[in-house]
């Protein structure tokens, strides 16, 4: 099925997407990673943002000489890791830079299969930020041990129950969102940097109006690289939630609330 011509006139998207991918030390996993994805048939013509933080093992340079080869990789070279909530802020701004119309995020450590993508471009049809969910069908996770599986399974229903929010899956990385989403979020007023960041992000868009949809994916465990969880990004997720209440209710209460979705299209269309 051709997928673009209906997307085109539904959505009204020129048909560009970007994928943003943050790495950190992904040399074992970052060649066959973007073969991968630049192979795929997503449903509409997509570039590919390496968002690098110095990897000492060489990552960027890698993606450097296949950015030379072919035009659809982009590469941006941060100094020093500063974080995964820090990389999508960098690698968003960058991209509203550009005339993307979509803008996904996903891991370079196949813990995230590129053969979803053409379901979250089709998804973009009635949805405004679209959510690779690991827990919206049961629990669909291979390969992790089951103490990280606990850990984000109840770290989930414990993000929804504090702030409200009806997504089962809010720390997943995978996701899509259309560009006016970002365009109505203030990069400098989100402070999260670990999982924390894609709760955030969500509840953001969630208390704006937009229409958030979650789409089954089954998540599996990386098989090159270690993983980038820690104690401070525990930490963090369990506090930051809180914060997020409280600071919806405080702008309630002073009459600062988000623009609803409606308004801010229109102020988006002039």
């Amino acid at each position: 099925m051709n997928l673009q011509q209906p997307i085109a006139r539904d959505i009204g998207f020129r048909m560009r997407a970007l994928i943003v991918v943050p790495t950190y030390n992904e040399a074992e996993n970052i060649v066959p990673f973007l073969e991968r994805l630049l192979a795929t048939d997503a449903g509409m013509p997509f570039d590919v943002l390496i968002v690098d933080d110095n990897s000492p093992d060489g990552t960027g340079d890698l993606v450097d000489r296949i950015a030379g080869r072919d035009e659809r990789v982009k590469v941006l070279h941060r100094p020093a890791k500063e974080g995964l909530g820090s990389a999508y802020r960098a690698g968003f701004r960058w991209a509203l830079e550009g005339d993307w119309d979509l803008i996904l995020e996903m891991d370079a450590d196949f813990s995230h299969d590129v053969a979803y993508l053409p379901r979250f471009i089709e998804a973009a049809r009635d949805a405004d930020l679209i959510i690779g969910s690991r827990y919206v069908r049961g629990v669909c996770v291979v390969n992790w041990p089951m103490s990280r599986l606990l850990l984000s399974y109840f770290a989930n229903i414990y993000a929804r129950l504090v702030t409200g929010m009806p997504v089962a899956d809010a720390t997943g990385g995978f996701k899509c969102f259309r560009r006016e989403v970002l365009e109505t979020i203030d990069f400098a007023r989100i402070r999260s940097e670990g999982y924390a960041f894609q709760i955030e992000m969500n509840f953001k868009a969630w208390k704006h109006g937009w229409r958030l949809r979650e789409i089954p994916i089954v998540f599996t465990d990386r098989h090159e690289g270690s993983s980038k969880m820690s104690k401070a990004i525990v930490r963090e997720a369990i506090w930051m939630v809180w914060r997020l209440r409280l600071d919806a209710l405080w702008a309630a209460c002073v009459g600062r609330a988000p623009k609803s979705r409606a308004t801010i299209r229109r102020s988006l269309d002039g």
